[in-house]
């Protein structure tokens, strides 16, 4: 059974409200979007048989036009050659014409008001239609964005990533215990005959360093004796 009965409920139709009481809300738009397309088929169809008709009452309506104006052309000959009885007789003849076109020229007036409203239904309804794909757009967008939040949330709570995390906190304490033993080593260790001597070598260096920095800075700083 359809989502809507007749043309009045889609043209009438919340398509939020639908979605909103629905459980499965991409299914239920596939539906709605399937059921307007096939009613747009019908309404379309219904209104070339209509065209159809409305031509048909219009070549109808020609010929009797065209019965007229030759029952009244004989109406008038029948004048000029004094017959009256012919002329009453085809003056008859003319109004029973005429009554035929103006029944069609009724029935032309409401195919034409029934043509007026199919437009305006069938404009609706692609409206309607175009909102609907839109919708539809919208809902697989949000889908596939929960669908990638759901898949990235489970990586991020795999417990594989939780094993590695813990795998490289062993490491680390691991290398701070082997960096703990060097230090251990060398608490309360003397320094070697060679590495007093580098020490002493560095500290002449940075005198050496200090000296030129403090010449060159004198030199900038001492007055420039008049010529």
């Amino acid at each position: 059974m359809g989502i809507f009965s007749r043309l009045a409920d889609i043209v009438n139709s919340n398509i939020n409200a639908i979605l909103d009481r629905a459980e499965d809300p991409e299914k239920i738009i596939r539906l709605i979007i399937q059921e307007m397309e096939d009613t747009l088929v019908e309404v379309r169809s219904s209104a070339v048989r209509t065209i159809a008709e409305r031509k048909e009452i219009e070549r109808r309506l020609a010929g009797l036009q065209g019965q007229q104006e030759e029952w009244q052309r004989r109406a008038e000959l029948a004048v000029t050659k004094g017959r009256e009885d012919l002329a009453k007789g085809a003056l008859l003849a003319k109004a029973r014409v005429a009554e035929a076109v103006a029944g069609l020229e009724s029935q032309r007036k409401q195919i034409e008001d029934a043509l007026l409203k199919e437009n305006e239904d069938i404009a609706k309804l692609q409206a309607k239609l175009a909102d609907a794909k839109a919708r539809e757009q919208a809902i697989i967008a949000r889908q596939k964005t929960a669908a990638n939040r759901i898949k990235l949330r489970t990586h991020l709570h795999d417990e594989r990533i939780t094993d590695a995390f813990a795998r490289f906190e062993q490491v680390e304490r691991a290398l701070d215990e082997m960096e703990g033993k060097v230090e251990a080593f060398d608490l309360g260790r003397k320094q070697t005959l060679t590495e007093e001597i580098a020490g002493l070598e560095a500290e002449d260096g940075v005198e050496e360093e200090l000296k030129a920095l403090k010449e060159r800075l004198g030199n900038r700083t001492r007055p420039q004796a008049a010529r």
